[in-house]
Parts: structure tokens; sequence; C-alpha cells
């Protein structure tokens, strides 16, 4: 129930942080400022009794994440793969948080399996490991099966864990709810869609045969990119609460030093991570929405091995188009074009000055050319991004908060291998590519041939709706006010940055 009783949750947050003492802890990676500070930690201070203690051993963020529940860790996942806005020694931290997290018994994940898989455990696998890998929604055991002596990772979810989430849910829309009626001007950026479209994907990952489809369909798209492979899907061992999957064998992506010691080229790696996702989303439309470092793993041959597919991302066809298109405006540096794409698709209100808008843009792309690649921050960007937001009326779209959220953790991951990565260079070949193939005079007689296809199917009705069409039109002369769409303006780096309603979603996290 989404009622005022979630002010307890809400305060029970802040409270835990002060009591964690991760508080100061966050307000110090953020740099916020010496009056915020004192706003927070005034109206903090006298519940701190109310928050929950957490693991002492931890340290205060990650203490403070873990004992706020499942919720809350996906939120310290991220900022984990973002040590230029939080700084190294808190992403480290952090980073706990992808696979390292207390795990439920093994005698628990046994029952799931029989229950779920409707044979004994002994029947089905030989050797079930205690856990080696516990994160917020599921952990993994190692594995051999019974049949053909294959090694296998078997992924549990959390008793209770869809519980956990329902809670955390209803606070956030309280929350969302909260903000809208007291803060008229957030309405733009839609929080309660914002959490509404985080519900969607969290409960997608609560079920394993979606993901283990996803797995599969990823797999499918990407069996020819070099340096990348995947685990297989074993289908008769997985249901809605267990999945089961071929081992991965490699060095953990976010282990620099085991990476050094195995010999691999970390800038060539995070490289190769970039573009490996841009292909994805570009070429595909379908790319893993959670590529944070405890989901990728090295092979000895080089290869990045992906896996935990819980979360994935969709854009059709036209979005990627638009997509590339603007990205490349801002790799040529070709502010007006960009702008023009966008009140040619409709994303920003017809009744704004398309030059303004060009110069709005380039006010935030010069800078990222104006410093050296190391530098660049995109905190700092967002904060210019959020003023062009605002000035132009622009709302969040919120069907791309995971495609923006996404390119925000893999800028971390391959910034955390390479930190001189220029990540305008990388993508450039990429989009080029993709605009070749999808922009050009193929890609036309392409769309015109299945123009026609769809016209042929329809053909035998195509009278019928043409009549309806004119008798609706002479009924009605007056034509329907068409809806503006409009596009968040964190898209005007290619979602480079964490978008308008990323960056809402984030926060509600830690109201």
């Amino acid at each position: 129930m989404r009622g005022p009783h979630n002010i307890w949750r809400l305060m029970r947050t802040g409270a835990t942080l002060e009591r964690t003492g991760a508080m100061g802890v966050v307000l110090d990676a953020f740099d916020a400022p010496r009056a915020l500070r004192i706003v927070f930690r005034s109206l903090a201070w006298p519940f701190r009794w109310l928050g929950y203690k957490g693991d002492p051993m931890m340290p205060p963020a990650t203490r403070a994440l873990n004992a706020l529940g499942p919720a809350y860790i996906k939120f310290g996942q991220i900022l984990s793969t973002r040590p230029d806005v939080v700084g190294d020694e808190l992403a480290v931290q952090l980073r706990v948080l992808q696979d390292k997290l207390p795990p439920f018994s093994i005698e628990a994940a046994k029952a799931s399996i029989e229950d779920e898989l409707g044979v004994a455990v002994d029947a089905a696998f030989v050797d079930l490991s205690e856990p080696v890998a516990a994160a917020s929604i599921a952990q993994v055991h190692r594995a051999r099966r019974r049949d053909n002596g294959q090694d296998v990772a078997v992924k549990v979810l959390r008793p209770g864990i869809e519980r956990a989430f329902r809670r955390d849910i209803d606070a956030f829309y309280f929350a969302a709810g909260m903000i809208e009626l007291l803060s008229p001007s957030s309405r733009r950026l839609r929080p309660t869609e914002v959490i509404a479209h985080f519900e969607g994907v969290v409960m997608g990952e609560l079920d394993l045969r979606l993901e283990a489809a996803s797995a599969s369909e990823f797999a499918a798209n990407t069996g020819d990119d070099d340096g990348f492979s995947l685990p297989e899907v074993q289908w008769p061992l997985s249901a809605r609460r267990v999945m089961t999957m071929t081992w991965a064998e490699g060095v953990p992506l976010g282990d620099n030093a085991a990476l050094d010691a195995a010999g691999h080229d970390r800038a060539a790696l995070g490289q190769r991570v970039l573009r490996l996702f841009l292909s994805h989303a570009l070429r595909d439309g379908f790319f893993h929405a959670d590529m944070h470092q405890g989901n990728l793993k090295v092979a000895a041959n080089g290869d990045i091995i992906a896996y935990d597919f819980g979360i994935m991302g969709h854009i059709d066809e036209y979005t990627r188009r638009v997509y590339a298109e603007i990205l490349y405006g801002f790799i040529k540096r070709d502010y007006q074009r960009v702008a023009e794409v966008h009140f040619e698709a409709g994303y920003v209100p017809a009744d704004r000055n398309v030059d303004e808008f060009a110069r709005a843009l380039r006010a935030v792309g010069e800078p990222i050319f104006g410093m050296d690649a190391s530098h660049i921050s995109m905190g700092r960007l967002l904060s210019y991004l959020f003023e062009v937001t605002e000035r132009f009326g622009m709302e969040t779209r919120t069907e791309l908060i995971l495609l923006q959220r996404t390119m925000v953790v893999v800028e971390g991951v391959s910034r955390s291998l390479y930190p001189q990565i220029n990540i305008w260079e990388v993508a450039k070949p990429i989009v080029e590519d993709y605009i070749r193939q999808s922009i050009g005079p193929r890609a036309l007689s392409r769309d015109l041939a299945r123009t026609a296809q769809v016209l042929a199917r329809f053909g035998p009705r195509l009278p019928r709706l043409v009549e309806a069409a004119l008798i609706r039109q002479a009924a009605d002369p007056e034509p329907a006010p068409r809806p503006s769409r409009l596009w968040p303006a964190m898209w005007v780096i290619g979602g480079t940055a964490a978008g308008a309603g990323g960056m809402f979603a984030a926060l509600v996290l830690l109201s």
C-alpha cells in the first residue's frame, strides 16, 4: 500500500545513513555544500536511533545500503562503477555490493531448487558448492550436472526477495508522489513514471525464466562478436526461481591487479567494453543493462565474458537511428544538426527556437572537447544538462532510462580499466558504421521493402481502412491535436551521461 506509512520507511533511510556513519561519507563523496550538510545532518541526527545498525565490520556506506535492503543495494552497485563521481575509496568499498553480500544458507538453496525443479538436488547435480557469489537478489552455486558432468553455475533467488522489493518500491512511489506535490517543477521529470519503470525492471528480474530467455536471445545476437562470449543456458535445469548456466571461468573485470598478473591489456579491455555496449545498443537494440564489474570476467584467451542477464534493455529501430545521429552530431561538433534532429523528431516543443537550442547544446558539448579525456566529469556535465532541460521544457523518456543509466555504468567500468579512455574516439567508428548501415541509401531501400511487405499483407483491408478514415474525417473535420513527444535533455550527448529521469530515480533511492 502506497500510504503515509511509507514515511516511516523513508525516515529510517535517513536514520540508517546517520547511524552507520554513511551520511557524512555520502555528503563528502558528492561534495555537498556546507548548508546542505547542516540541513541533512540536523534532520537525521535526532532520529539516528531508528536506523538499522548493519554489519559494523563493513565500511559505512556499504553497511548502510546493505542494511536498507535490495533496492538500495542496487543503487550502490551503480555508484561502485563511478570513481570519478564518488571517489576511488568509496567506489572500492561499494564494489562489495556487486557479488560479495552475505549469502543465505545452502539448505534454503537446496529446498528452493528441489521445489522449483521437482527433483532431488542429488539427482540433478553433483557437488553443489557453498555460495560462490551473493548479490542483492540471488546467489550462485557451482556444481556439475549429474547426467553429463558439465560444470555449471546454479543461480537461486533469495527467500522472501519479492516481498522485500515490494516494500521498498511502495516507499519510492510515496516519495515520488510527495515530490510531485511539494515541487511542481519536478513534474517534468515524471517521477512516478520513473518509479513505475524501475518496478517493471525489478519484477522482471525476479523471474529467472525471463532471464534465461534474455540470455538465449543475447547469445544469438552476439555470437559473431570478437572477444566476447556468454555462458549457455541449461533449460532443463531452469525455472522461475532457479536458473542453470554453463560455468564461466575467468578473472573478475574489477580486479586490476589480477588482470595485470594474467597479462591482459587493460586499455584494450576498457575500449572493448565500451565498443561492445554501443554495438549491442545500436546494431541489435538489445543490450546488457547491468554491465558492472561484478557481471563481467576475462577468460584466459582475453574474451570478455558477460553473465547475469536479469536486466536487459531494448530500444526500437527508430530511436536507435535518432540516438546515432545525435551522438554523431556531437562527435562532429555539429550542434546545429543535433538541435534540428530533436525538432524534426518532435522531441522538443515546436514553439522553441532551434538556434537557441543549438547554442545551449554547444555550451554542453564544447567543454567536453576542451579538456583532457581523463578529467571529463559526467557529474559536472549533468549540472549543465539540467539547466538545458529546465530551459527547454523537455520531459523524461522513461523507456530510455535503462540505456542512459547503462551508458554511465559502462563508461565507469571502462574508465576503471583505462582512466585515459576517450569515449568519443572509441564511439566514433561504431556510430559511423551504424549510420552507414542504417541511415544511408541501403537503409532507405530496406525500409521501402519492409513497407511494401506490410502493405501487401494488409492490401485486402486497405479499401475498408481508407473508407473508415474518410468517414471519421467527415464526422469530425477538426483534426485532433497531436500530442507532443518530448526528449530528455540528457540525450543531447548521446546517452553518455545519466538522464534527468535516471538521476531522479537515483535520488529517490537515497531519499
